[in-house]
C-alpha cells in the first residue's frame, strides 16, 4: 500500500507536497503545522523531522520524529550542517517519534481508512527510512504516548512495550457547568467553589484581568515563553524530557492562531501571572500549556483550578466530545472528574528497525 516515504528538515527543506492538505482533511492540532514545526526544529536540541508516507501519490500518514543525542547537550542543537563531518555528526543517536507539546497523543498520524496492517507496514518503512537518513549510528526508536491498539500494531519480535503512563480526560456528558461540579466529590466541590470565589473576587476589584480567545494579537511572545520556561524550570525537567525550551519568535506566531485558544490572567499592572494554551479540535480540546507565577514572586492561588473551569465551560459550550488534560498530576485531574487512558511506550532497537 505503502510506495514512498519522505522525510523533511524542517530548519533546511520544504514542506512535503500535500502536507497542508492532509492537515487540513484530517484534522491534526494546530502543532503538526509545518510552519510551527521549523520554528520548534530551530530553537530545539533535538530537532524534529517530518517523515510522510505516499500511496497513489496522496499522504496516507505522518510522524514527527525527534533526533536524540545519547549525552547531555547545550540547550539548542547546531544548525544543520549539509556537508563535511563533526562531532556531532559521528556521535551516537536515537530517534522519538513524539509529538513533545502534545501529550498523552502518539507522534504518528494516519489517513481515513488505513488498517492495521497498513498502519504495521508504514512504520516499518519509516523506521528503515531513518535509518537509512541517520546512519549506522542509530541505536533505535522510541514511540511515545502511544494508544493499546497501535502498540499492538508497534508490538514483534525484539521490540519492547510497555505502559508508562496515562493521559487524563473528560468526556463531554454535561448539560452545563454545574452539571459537571456536582458530580464530583463533595470535597472537591466545596475547595473548588472556594477557589473560584477567590478568583472572582480578585477580578470584581480589579486586582486580576481575565482574557480568553483564539487568535490573541495582544500577548508578546517573548513574555509568554518567559514565564512557560520558568514554570516548566521551577517544576524541575526529568532526565528523560527531550524537549528544549520554545522561543518567544515561536509563540508570536503559535498564538495568533485560529485553532489556539489562550486564556490569560494578567494583574492591574498588566504583568502576566498565569496562561493556558487551548488546542481547539472538533473532536477532542487540549489543554496544553500552564504556567503561572508562584506565590512567593507575586502569583495568586487558586489559578489553575479557574482555569479547568473554564476549559471544562468551553467544551461544554462548543460542542467538543471531550478534553484532554494531559498526564501528570493525576491525582488532581482523577478529582476534577477525569478518567485516565492507558499510554504506552515502544522501544525499538536498532537490530530490528523496520522488521
Amino acid at each position: 500500500m505503502t510506495e514512498s516515504v519522505e522525510i523533511a528538515d524542517p530548519r533546511t527543506e520544504s514542506e512535503p507536497f500535500g502536507w497542508t492538505g492532509f492537515f487540513r482533511t484530517q484534522g491534526l492540532h494546530a502543532v503538526w503545522d509545518y510552519e510551527l514545526l521549523r520554528l520548534e526544529a530551530w530553537a530545539a536540541r533535538n530537532p524534529p523531522l517530518l517523515l510522510v508516507a505516499r500511496s497513489g501519490g496522496e499522504i496516507i500518514a505522518g510522524a514527527c520524529v525527534l533526533v536524540c543525542r545519547l549525552w547531555p547537550r547545550s540547550s539548542y542543537v547546531l544548525a544543520p550542517q549539509r556537508r563535511g563531518l563533526s562531532m556531532s555528526s559521528l556521535s551516537p543517536l536515537w530517534a522519538e517519534v513524539a509529538q513533545p507539546w502534545l501529550s498523552g497523543f502518539p507522534g504518528v498520524v494516519f489517513g481515513e481508512g488505513v488498517d492495521d496492517g497498513a498502519k504495521a507496514e508504514v512504520l516499518r518503512r519509516f523506521e528503515r527510512a531513518l535509518v537509512r537518513r541517520l546512519g549506522m549510528r542509530t541505536a533505535g526508536v522510541l514511540y511515545r504516548s502511544v494508544d493499546a491498539a497501535l502498540a499492538a500494531v508497534l508490538d514483534g519480535r525484539g521490540r519492547l512495550v510497555r505502559q508508562v503512563d496515562t493521559v487524563s480526560v473528560l468526556r463531554n456528558t454535561f448539560a452545563d457547568q454545574d452539571d459537571w461540579v456536582s458530580g464530583l466529590s463533595k470535597s472537591r466541590r466545596a475547595s473548588l467553589r472556594r477557589s473560584l470565589r477567590a478568583v472572582q473576587r480578585h477580578v470584581e476589584s480589579g486586582r486580576v484581568v481575565v482574557r480568553s480567545g483564539s487568535a490573541r494579537q495582544d500577548l508578546p511572545g517573548g513574555e509568554v515563553a518567559a514565564l512557560l520556561n520558568r514554570h516548566r524550570a521551577e517544576l524541575g525537567i526529568p532526565a528523560s524530557d527531550t524537549r528544549s525550551p520554545l522561543s518567544g519568535s515561536y509563540f508570536d506566531v503559535f498564538l495568533r492562531r485560529s485553532d489556539v485558544n489562550t486564556l490569560t490572567y494578567h494583574d492591574s499592572e498588566g504583568r502576566l501571572l498565569a496562561i493556558n494554551t487551548w488546542l481547539e479540535h472538533p473532536r477532542c480540546l487540549v489543554k496544553q500549556h500552564w504556567a503561572s507565577l508562584s506565590v512567593a514572586d507575586g502569583g495568586l492561588r487558586d489559578l489553575l483550578f479557574d482555569s479547568y473551569l473554564r476549559a471544562v465551560r468551553h467544551m461544554i459550550s462548543t460542542g467538543v466530545r471531550e478534553l484532554s488534560a494531559g498526564r501528570r498530576p493525576h491525582e488532581i485531574k482523577h478529582e476534577l472528574g477525569f478518567t485516565p487512558r492507558p499510554v504506552y511506550g515502544v522501544a525499538v532497537p536498532r537490530p530490528v528497525m523496520g522488521r
